[in-house]
C-alpha cells in the first residue's frame, strides 16, 4: 500500500461500510434507524457469553431489563407482573428466613 492509497483502495477489499452492513445487512442503509436496530438486534442475539457465572447471570438481568423498556402493551405488561412475582417471592424467603432465624435465636 502506497501513502496516497485509503484503507478501502487495495485489491481485494470489499467497497462499502465495515461491520454488520456489509457482511449480514448487505444493500441496507446504515443511517436509517430501523437498520441499526435491527443490527444491534441481531448483535444481541448473536452475543454468547458464560450464563453459569454472576456475570453472565446479570448480563441475562441486563437483557431483560433492556427488553421490558423496549416493549410497550401486554408485553410490558407481562414483564411488569413476572418482576412483582419474583419480588414478592423473595421478600416472601426473606421474610422467613428472618423468622426461623429470630425464633431459634431466642
Amino acid at each position: 500500500m502506497t501513502m496516497s492509497e485509503g484503507p478501502r483502495d487495495r485489491p481485494g477489499d470489499a467497497p462499502g461500510p465495515p461491520g454488520r452492513f456489509a457482511d449480514d445487512l448487505v444493500g441496507l442503509d446504515p443511517d436509517d434507524p430501523e437498520a441499526r436496530a435491527f443490527a444491534a438486534h441481531l448483535d444481541r442475539m448473536e452475543r454468547v457469553g458464560p450464563t453459569f457465572t454472576v456475570e453472565g447471570q446479570l448480563a441475562g438481568v441486563r437483557d431483560f431489563a433492556e427488553s421490558a423498556n423496549r416493549a410497550d402493551g401486554l408485553r410490558r405488561l407481562a414483564a411488569v407482573v413476572l418482576v412483582t412475582l419474583v419480588l414478592l417471592g423473595a421478600g416472601y424467603v426473606i421474610f422467613e428466613t428472618l423468622e426461623v432465624v429470630l425464633r431459634t435465636a431466642f
